[in-house]
């Protein structure tokens, strides 16, 4: 079909913007699994005309749905608005003649309401219903998938016409010819394409960012992202806080100062710079990625929380030794002193933070290692706080720093100790003043911990899963409770159906000769290459897990720390990410590279 005046002549559509504007067509459509790259996405973007009048209700229209109510309907964004302005730029932009209404995911195709002109907070009357503009379309790789385009949701963006949502004021019926009458206006007067691009685009207009946070019919998730750009100065979206910059760029290289047995299948292995130079202090918490040059080919990149003083002048890590673990095995078994290997400076969030209330430190097994460091932390700077001191082990082979710990919660006057054995003999127990099985809840609910702390919690998933519910559940608020996973982190990957979790792994068909692509977490180094568009693609090929959602360079879902090479974007990306990170979705290594992920 093609879209009616899209050869108007200038006159005719200065004559359409003085109109009032019209409801063009109503479409809905049902979630359907779709095929794509191998995969199958659950979605709503495909939307079809009816006719007829048709029933606005607060969660969407009559016959509507959506694939992924994360990202899309609900109350906030119950119907999806789109203009005929828009279709006829498309279609001059692409050259394409056959779009028909619905095409870019919209419930309702309107003759005027620009993007530029329609502002957050508007209000408007369509047949019986009334609506307010609560936020921009959410940038999604479905609205490509449907067209037919990867690049359809930057192009959205850059072109400042992304369309908008409405949440619905009053119900009623709607139907194509409607006049779409104004019935009240936004406050700030700020519209969808600003509001848009202050979150999606660089060179931020700060008046405008302060305005946003102001707008009550501004959408709870688009408020919080401009409440967090404020706070942090507007740096890129998704990027960290300024000043939490890495301490130096990519590898360098560090020296084995000792290796010391910590306890059976646990060493600690001290570094110090193979300069001479003094290291930077570290935020206690925080991990460092070695490249473990020795114990295989390629060498294999780990990463290892310190646990020591975060300024103590050495870097400490403490390795468990795992079971057919290349590296660990390497590392505990084979490591000397003067070894040399290449580290990545210290990074994470899992860091302490600042404050006077209760800090509960939970950990089992070697997640010991960070939480042990914040207790370093602790100790060094005399803190008063209340430090409540929570670790399970087996017994006390399997026990590293127990001395080390119970001599630092000495040190603090209002410290709690209590360390739980789940395979000790009585007299074990005993000796250690530990308590038998493991942290339950319980056990946590016996000890009478404070609700109103901050917890740091580290060991195996299911542990920290365990902990989290428990103590949320005595009523400690779930958002202070902050956990460290050793490994990859959780998929993002909305729309996505019927995923298999596997381990990570070589891609399927012939090696490639590209540069080396080392995913750190996952454990995997494979050559780029083959019909590999982007570092992205390569990690679903090798079931890494991934985050993502617009895989177009928009959103910053996808953003990862880059340990170490360097790469080039197709196509750029709409907004850099900050130094030392990279937009998986749209980068190609030009070296080999060694990813955070």
């Amino acid at each position: 079909m093609t879209i009616p005046g899209a050869a108007a002549s200038a006159a005719e559509a200065t004559d359409r913007g003085s109109a009032a504007p019209v409801l063009v067509s109503v479409n809905v459509g049902m979630p359907k699994d779709v095929p794509w790259q191998g995969k199958t996405v659950h979605t709503g973007v495909w939307k079809y005309p009816v006719t007829g009048p048709q029933m606005v209700r607060r969660l969407n229209i009559d016959g509507d749905g959506q694939g992924d109510l994360a990202g899309h309907g609900g109350e906030q964004r119950a119907v999806l608005v789109y203009q005929l302005d828009s279709y006829r730029h498309w279609q001059e932009h692409f050259g394409w003649d056959d779009f028909s209404y619905g095409q870019f995911g919209e419930n309702l195709t309107v003759e005027g309401m620009a993007d530029d002109q329609v502002c957050i907070g508007d209000r408007y009357r369509i047949g019986a219903a009334e609506f307010e503009v609560s936020q921009p379309r959410v940038t999604c790789y479905r609205v490509g998938l449907r067209l037919g385009q990867p690049q359809m949701a930057a192009l959205l963006v850059s072109h400042h016409r992304p369309g908008f949502y409405m949440r619905v004021i009053t119900e009623g019926h709607v139907q194509s010819g409607d006049e779409i009458i104004k019935t009240q206006a936004g406050p700030h007067e700020l519209s969808v394409a600003d509001t848009d691009a202050l979150l999606y685009l660089p060179g931020r207009d700060r008046a405008k960012l302060q305005l946003a946070v102001q707008i009550p019919a501004l959408s709870p998730g688009w408020q919080q992202s401009f409440r967090d750009l404020v706070a942090e100065g507007d740096t890129a979206v998704g990027s960290p806080r300024q000043g939490d910059a890495p301490a130096w760029a990519a590898f360098r290289q560090l020296r084995v100062a000792r290796v010391v047995r910590e306890s059976t299948g646990v060493s600690s292995i001290y570094f110090v710079a193979a300069d001479g130079s003094a290291l930077p202090a570290a935020r206690a918490g925080q991990y460092l990625t070695l490249r473990i040059t020795g114990a295989g080919t390629p060498a294999p990149v780990r990463s290892y929380s310190l646990s020591a003083a975060p300024d103590a002048g050495t870097y400490r890590i403490s390795v468990k030794q795992e079971p057919h673990g290349i590296a660990s095995s390497y590392l505990n078994r084979k490591l000397q002193q003067g070894t040399v290997l290449d580290a990545a400076a210290p990074r994470g969030d899992f860091v302490l933070e600042d404050g006077t209330g209760p800090v509960l430190l939970i950990s089992a097994g070697i997640g010991v290692t960070p939480v042990l460091s914040m207790l370093y932390q602790l100790t060094a700077s005399h803190s008063d706080r209340d430090v409540w001191w929570l670790h399970g082990a087996r017994g006390p082979r399997e026990h590293p720093f127990a001395s080390e710990a119970h001599g630092l919660l000495a040190a603090l006057p209002h410290a709690h100790e209590h360390v739980f054995y789940s395979a000790a003999t009585a007299t074990e127990r005993q000796r250690a003043h530990a308590a038998s099985g493991r942290i339950t809840m319980e056990a946590l609910a016996s000890l009478g911990i404070p609700t109103g702390g901050t917890a740091y919690v580290c060991g195996p998933a299911s542990f920290m899963a365990d902990v989290r519910d428990g103590i949320s559940a005595l009523g400690v608020d779930p958002a202070a409770v902050h956990t460290e996973l050793f490994g990859a982190l959780d998929s993002i990957n909305p729309g996505l159906t019927g995923q298999t979790r596997r381990q990570p792994h070589q891609p399927p068909g012939a090696r490639a000769t590209g540069p080396l692509v080392t995913f750190a977490r996952s454990g995997i180094a494979t050559p780029f290459g083959g019909d590999r568009h982007n570092v992205l693609d390569l990690a679903d090929a090798c079931d890494v897990p991934t985050r993502w959602s617009c895989r177009t360079g928009v959103c910053h879902t996808c953003v990862t720390p880059l340990l170490s090479g360097d790469i080039t974007y197709s196509p750029d990306p709409l907004e850099p990410p900050a130094e030392g990170e990279v937009l998986i979705c749209c980068a190609r290594p030009s070296t080999d590279i060694v990813l955070d992920m």
